[in-house]
């Protein structure tokens, strides 16, 4: 079955449109930013699938549900990431066999969770266990993925599959960019994740590299933030800015931050959150920094007090 064809229809039975009242607005930049490289026209399937989406969300709220929004908190929280470096060793596609690391220390409060097995079109391949896993443990989780430049034989099956005029380069990448979103959200909802966010990850992929004109980079990244968003995601990013420039050059989004510290402290990581490592003009929400093998995490100043913006309580 064609990507785009399986991706459409879980979306269309599943997920709910942009225009859903139950999911808040993604908030804009203090200073809009225009950072458009390609224009999107009108998809031509998206009146069907948000009318079937309203059927599939008005059936949803009908249910009982349990399911308790994350409290407010006063202070740093501190959490963790993980995704198919975590998973038992020997899984995934042969580019990224999986490693079997540690999973996060007994005390984190949440997790973010990673949707792919790399680059753009894989699958973390232990995803619902870690799931499983975060269930168990009342964490509270959110998502993450990275999005990858695809190659020709994806944007020749995905150049039309989209908001995006496919009859250009640009166009083309934007709508397979689009595409790998949608993707990501079938294996989202395939595995239990619950999350109001989808933090995309932008940062070289070795053995998939990013191309290197950064005009073309930047539409992939555009197509898969609109395809999140389209979904009824919210979206940040999550690099640093000497990656995202080496990518996409100057784009600017404006959206949320999950600012990167590398293999350094909980102090580094902190500094992050300050203006002087803002990534692409958003307001930062996430440093992670790395230690003990293991990727850590704290909220930046503002989070706690707001954490249903960012997390869902498993």
């Amino acid at each position: 079955m064609r990507r785009a064809a399986r991706a459409l229809l879980v979306l269309a039975l599943g997920v709910p449109a942009c225009s859903s009242s139950s999911v808040d607005p993604v908030p804009a930049p203090a200073t809009p930013r225009p950072s458009s490289v390609v224009r999107p026209t009108q998809d031509p399937q998206a009146a069907r699938l948000q009318a079937l989406a309203r059927l599939a969300e008005a059936a949803a709220a009908a249910l009982p549900s349990t399911r308790r929004a994350p409290q407010p908190r006063t202070g740093e929280v501190l959490g963790a990431d993980v995704s198919w470096p975590q998973c038992p060793r020997g899984m995934g596609i042969p580019e990224r066999r999986t490693l079997g690391r540690p999973m996060p220390l007994p005390d984190p409060a949440y997790v973010v969770l990673g949707l792919t097995n790399g680059p753009g079109f894989t699958v973390n391949p232990c995803l619902a266990d870690q799931v499983r896993w975060a269930r168990e443990r009342h964490l509270l989780t959110a998502a993450y993925a990275v999005v990858s430049l695809p190659d020709d034989t994806a944007v020749a099956e995905h150049r039309t599959d989209g908001p995006y005029d496919g009859s250009t380069a640009l166009g083309a990448l934007a709508n397979t960019g689009y595409q790998q979103a949608l993707a990501n959200v079938v294996t989202m909802r395939r595995a239990g994740l619950a999350s109001p966010v989808v933090w995309v990850d932008v940062e070289p992929v070795p053995d998939f590299e990013w191309s290197a004109d950064p005009t073309r980079n930047a539409a992939v990244v555009e197509g898969a933030v609109r395809g999140y968003r389209y979904a009824g995601y919210r979206v940040g990013v999550y690099s640093t800015p000497a990656l995202w420039r080496g990518v996409v050059g100057d784009l600017a989004l404006g959206v949320p931050e999950w600012r990167a510290a590398g293999e350094t402290s909980a102090a580094e990581a902190r500094e992050r959150c300050g203006d002087d490592w803002s990534i692409q003009g958003g307001p930062a929400v996430l440093a992670q920094w790395v230690a003990d093998d293991r990727d850590q995490d704290l909220t930046c100043p503002g989070t706690s007090a707001a954490l249903a913006r960012w997390f869902a309580q498993t």
